[in-house]
């Protein structure tokens, strides 16, 4: 039972959100014990279990708001999210080379029925080559003409229990751009790189260019973590509330004017 409650937990974590970094820990997303909700100061349709007061620039200045969701969020309305301001969702659909998140087909369809954008995350797992990684995602993610650029999700899962290698940061981004590559020529779409802060700074990430990048920051600000970083979509909360989701979520922003994002759609 010791081994079998550890196995879960460390799958909890293999999602978006599993490194930290900005002086918040992140947690699995689950929808029990969580604090009463807060409402986040200039955002009325929003409100999180655990408000950070932001310096510099806020989430809420950003009109494009989104979600990011896996196994752990069953149970969603995303008709009530796209009512509520939800504009995209990317969601977790596949791990290593041998997992598919069991929502994920769920999750997909629901989002599409609902009218919110929709993109494919992939987790990538450290023990396991890249191009087994690339050919799984590619199996079980079907081209749609209406989908978001595929993303591949780069972070430590600190509680694997079959997995603890990690790699010289040269040897990541190198197993990274070969994941990327083989997705952006099977899609015909610049992937997007979503990564947390420890693991940017460890493996030298701004190296890598060419792609676009989404950001986790929950605590501190873009500029003062990702200094002179480039970014497409910022996660701003592990913790977020919205009507639609029966617990906590995580919230992104895409960074631009609702015009702008329709026009990047378009051309991604």
């Amino acid at each position: 039972m010791r081994a079998f409650l550890c196995l879960c937990f460390a799958f909890a974590l293999a999602a978006c959100g599993g490194g930290g970094g900005d002086n918040r820990s992140a947690t699995p997303v689950t929808s029990v014990q969580s604090p009463a909700p807060q409402f986040v100061s200039g955002n009325p349709k929003y409100a999180d279990s655990d408000p950070v007061v932001w310096q510099g620039p806020k989430p809420w200045d950003y009109a494009v708001h989104g979600v990011d969701v896996a196994r752990y969020q069953a149970g969603l309305d995303f008709g009530k999210l796209e009512r509520n301001g939800i504009k995209f969702a990317f969601i977790k659909a596949t791990e290593g080379g041998d997992i598919v998140d069991p929502e994920y087909k769920t999750h997909w369809a629901r989002a599409k029925a609902a009218g919110v954008k929709r993109g494919a995350y992939h987790f990538y797992y450290w023990c396991r080559g890249p191009e087994d990684q690339a050919k799984w995602f590619i199996r079980n993610v079907a081209k749609e003409p209406s989908m978001l650029p595929p993303v591949l999700d780069v972070e430590w899962n600190h509680l694997s229990p079959t997995c603890k290698t990690r790699p010289p940061a040269a040897e990541v981004r190198a197993a990274m751009k070969t994941w990327l590559e083989m997705v952006k020529a099977h899609y015909g779409r610049t992937p997007i790189i979503y990564t947390t802060p420890d693991f940017y700074k460890r493996n030298e990430i701004w190296k890598i260019n060419g792609y676009h990048m989404w950001l986790r920051a929950v605590a501190r600000p873009l500029s003062e973590i990702y200094p002179g970083e480039r970014w497409t979509f910022w996660q701003y909360s592990g913790t977020g509330r919205v009507p639609g989701a029966p617990g906590d979520i995580d919230l992104n922003v895409f960074r631009g004017s609702e015009a702008t994002w329709n026009a990047w759609v378009a051309r991604n």
